[in-house]
């Protein structure tokens, strides 16, 4: 047997950069996943787009833009191979999304600034809008950047088909180790996690060769990237199935390559792969992070739960089991963030923040789940 601190399941970029942050504080750290590093899901797929969320100041947004603050900080000072501060330009949709972006500006605190239409002309952006400018904003080479955060940290790939925890040790064939996370994405094949509302939604994107001269990212409809070595990213779609990706057929990637052409040049760009994958988000859009409820035992001891019961006591934990998903289609911005926290929960028994501790949503699923008895 091989023994560990913690073991990860999962090698997406929240598997990854929970293990960089757990190395971080000196423990022993395994990650398995049964495909590879970020070579499937939401990570493989990414455009890894790394911006701030415009909005009139919702929690929500508020959380992205610190966990935009931290990642791209982290990203510049420990991995600026991978990170390309490219900036990026929100351009509205239409005339009426442009009067919005007035009021948006009020509640974003990122390092920004307005660039007129003529101005977007010059970079070769198409017929738009005035325009939101955040220039410390960029793009992460996805596989690159999760291969890099396991630097020094042993990755096995390995098909885990059953997890057993005795004598306070969790086991996964030959590893054992005194905590598990489980990093997932959208599956969940071991534990009764039902309340934390998991959801996939299929992204497909493509990098495109050209010789186009373009030198900042952008965001309208649909994500383009600076030209990067040649390559300009163009995604992603937004499809809510559950088991494959159903809209991949001839040309899978035709809405997103017209959409592109409408916001620049395209007429040399010529198809170099396509990416398609299954992220993974909460039912509140707010990531996943900390311990797991034991479900079965909770329903069990309190069956009144189901009949709006109020708990006085923290919900009964699975021991020694932590989560980490539910980053959405902003991966990238939220991992470095939420896995720092992960690992300060794990090491120190620091309080995970409440806007992403899945305990908030326990009690409303005890309530309001169709498939739970009343």
């Amino acid at each position: 047997m091989k023994y560990y601190d913690v073991i990860i399941v999962g090698a997406g970029v929240a598997g990854c950069s929970s293990a960089y942050f757990l190395k971080e504080k000196s423990l022993k750290v395994l990650v398995v996943d049964r495909a590879g590093v970020a070579t499937a899901g939401g990570s493989y797929a990414a455009g890894a787009f790394v911006s701030p969320k415009i909005g009139k100041g919702s929690s929500l947004q508020t959380l992205t833009n610190e966990a935009f603050e931290f990642a791209k900080d982290f990203y510049t000072e420990h991995f600026p191979e991978h990170f390309k501060q490219t900036g990026v330009i929100r351009i509205p949709k239409d005339e009426e999304d442009s009067q919005k972006f007035f009021e948006y500006e009020k509640y974003n605190s990122s390092t920004h600034k307005w660039l007129e239409e003529n101005k977007l002309k010059e970079i070769g952006i198409k017929e738009s809008y005035k325009s939101l400018f955040f220039n410390e904003a960029g793009v992460c080479d996805a596989p690159k950047m999760c291969k890099a955060l396991l630097e020094g940290i042993e990755y096995v790939q390995y098909n885990v088909k059953s997890l057993t925890y005795e004598n306070k040790m969790w086991s996964i064939g030959e590893y054992k180790a005194k905590k598990l996370i489980l990093a997932t994405g959208y599956e969940n094949r071991f534990f009764d996690m039902r309340y934390m509302g998991v959801k996939g939604t299929w992204g497909s994107r493509g990098d495109y060769e050209t010789k186009l001269n373009l030198d900042v990212s952008m965001h309208k409809k649909i994500s383009v990237s600076a030209n990067i070595n040649g390559i300009v990213k163009i995604g992603a779609t937004h499809e809510k199935e559950s088991n494959a990706c159903l809209n991949c057929g001839i040309d899978p990637l035709k809405d997103l390559f017209r959409e592109a052409s409408g916001m620049v040049d395209t007429s040399d760009f010529k198809p170099k792969e396509i990416f398609c994958g299954m992220r993974s988000g909460s039912k509140d859009y707010f990531p996943l992070v900390g311990a797991v409820i034991d479900v079965p035992s909770m329903l069990e001891e309190h069956p009144k739960l189901v009949l709006g019961e109020k708990l006085k006591e923290k919900p009964k934990k699975i021991d020694n089991l932590y989560v980490l998903n539910g980053l959405g289609g902003r991966g990238f911005v939220f991992a470095p963030l939420m896995g720092k926290m992960l690992a300060e929960k794990i090491v120190e028994e620091k309080e995970v923040d409440s806007r992403v501790n899945p305990d908030r949503l326990f009690l409303k699923w005890c309530r309001k789940s169709p498939e739970l008895e009343r």
